[in-house]
């Protein structure tokens, strides 16, 4: 299984990055490539056409439905509707919090979910039901957001090694919560929001985590890995990777656009 990282721009796309977006991909017995994606914010569909075909996509997750993490989608609709080979004729299975088609209508401009249906079979969430993507398996886990939010681990086989299952965790946006740690717990990575900064933002709670926070999360999960994602132009990775460094002493990264992460 391995993680490619399309956008990772906290709240907005950056100079440098697009918004919320990665590739997950993993090659079942027969040798055809599974691709799952969790999240497509803002400017995310043009990097990601760098990777893959996104008219191929297997599957989308949606952590929750504010721009940053969705955006996209409007693209994707018109990428798997109007490509000249002609438009898909499978709608691709879409999960997503309670109200993902709505949401998928009113970025299309349209407030009928019908059309929406004919390129995306949207699906809703289920805390603690897993779903299947070829190898992979994806389990939500609800989050502390202002808005319906979920983490999602993400299930599937080493790269190394076929036979043996390996497990990733990415927080969507969340701030410290329960159900985080259920979501890292034992993880080999831990792919987490760190969007504030400790000193600066500790007044606002319910809304996103720093990297003090997530590396206590990882911490405390025995998470493997820990890599530092949604990071907001206007702040400084080091500083979110050095607050974390400060809490966990394991396999540390701050994500950048078009890394790669092999489990």
């Amino acid at each position: 299984m391995r993680l490619v990282v399309i956008g990772c721009a906290g709240s907005f796309a950056g100079p440098d990055a697009a918004a919320s977006s990665y590739l997950v991909q993993a090659d079942d017995e027969d040798g055809r490539t599974w691709s799952v994606l969790l999240d497509l914010g803002n400017g995310a569909l043009g990097p990601l056409q760098r990777v893959v075909d996104p008219a191929t996509v297997d599957a989308v997750a949606l952590s929750h439905l504010h721009a940053d993490h969705v955006a996209d989608l409007a693209g994707l609709d018109v990428v798997r509707r109007y490509r000249p080979a002609g438009p898909c004729t499978t709608p691709v299975p879409l999960y997503g919090p309670p109200g993902a088609a709505a949401r998928l209508a009113q970025l299309n401009g349209d407030d009928d979910t019908a059309s929406v249906s004919e390129q995306f079979d949207v699906r809703t969430w289920e805390p603690g039901t897993a779903v299947r993507v070829g190898p992979l398996e994806l389990e939500p886990v609800p989050v502390d957001h202002p808005v319906p939010a979920f983490g999602v681990r993400v299930t599937g086989p080493s790269e190394d090694d076929p036979s043996r299952r390996v497990t990733l965790a990415y927080t969507g946006d969340t701030d410290t919560c329960p159900g985080l740690d259920t979501l890292a717990a034992g993880v080999d990575l831990l792919l987490s929001e760190a969007a504030f900064v400790e000193g600066r933002d500790d007044a606002v709670r319910g809304v996103h985590l720093t990297g003090r926070r997530a590396g206590e999360v990882a911490a405390r999960a025995g998470a493997a890995r820990l890599v530092l994602t949604h990071v907001p132009a206007w702040n400084d990775p080091a500083v979110a990777r050095a607050e974390a460094r400060e809490v966990y002493d394991g396999a540390l990264d701050v994500a950048r656009a078009g890394d790669v992460f092999t489990l």
